[in-house]
């Protein structure tokens, strides 16, 4: 399957893109740009359905690395949604997809460490990155 070939998607998952992708574009992203990030985040668990929306990544600025993806997740239409921090590694991008999957339940994320305060500036304390690492049992990046 070509890349950004989205006939192995289903009905389902092509309306969430298009809901994700209007919601975009309501933020003043670009068409272009919208579809990109839209059809990038509807994430899949491993054989299963969509869990979330990957809303941003973290950088760990000294290591000059991808940390965390923060996922979006429950909530209807944008409202009352959760965040968690994910570390990065437990993705896997599936080009078939055109995708990230994830091994993890919605009701595992309900349990998942709070995000601690200062990850929109990515300021974050070592103690919060290991809670959330022995939360998902996989070992810390650094």
């Amino acid at each position: 399957m070509a890349r950004g070939d989205k006939s192995k998607y289903t009905d389902k998952q092509k309306r969430q893109a298009e809901h994700i992708e209007a919601g975009y574009e309501e933020r003043g992203v670009s068409e272009r740009e919208a579809e990109r990030r839209a059809w990038a985040t509807v994430n899949k668990m491993t054989g299963g359905g969509k869990v979330g929306t990957i809303e941003r990544v973290m950088i760990d600025k000294r290591a000059g690395r991808v940390a965390y993806a923060v996922m979006s997740f429950g909530g209807f239409l944008g409202m009352g949604q959760d965040y968690v921090a994910l570390p990065w590694h437990m993705l896997r991008y599936n080009e078939n997809l055109d995708a990230y999957e994830m091994n993890i339940t919605e009701n595992q994320l309900r349990g998942a460490p709070a995000i601690a305060q200062g990850w929109d500036s990515g300021i974050v304390s070592r103690d919060w990155e290991r809670k959330v690492h022995t939360y998902y049992g996989v070992d810390p990046y650094w």
